[in-house]
């Protein structure tokens, strides 16, 4: 398992411990997954499904510290971090 750390924003500002994908997976070369286009017998285009790769786990998430949030005052154009 290859551990990183991500920001969440959404429902409430977090820090994520997260897996990632082994950067030199044959099968998926680092990607985590490959898309595979749907077609149906009539030729019409389903969508797209995602497979995973069995290197990754995208459910192996923890949060481990929330973050305020910012408010922008308006008096200068930084961000606020």
């Amino acid at each position: 398992m290859r551990l990183r750390i991500q920001r969440e924003r959404w429902p409430r500002p977090a820090l994520i411990l997260t897996d990632t994908p082994r950067p030199r997976c044959p099968d998926c070369h680092g990607i985590g997954g490959w898309a595979h286009t749907c077609v149906s017998p009539e030729g019409e285009y389903d969508g797209t499904d995602w497979f995973e790769c069995f290197c990754w786990d995208s459910g192996k998430r923890w949060k481990i510290l929330p973050v305020p949030h910012f408010r922008r005052t308006g008096y200068s154009d930084e961000p606020p971090f």
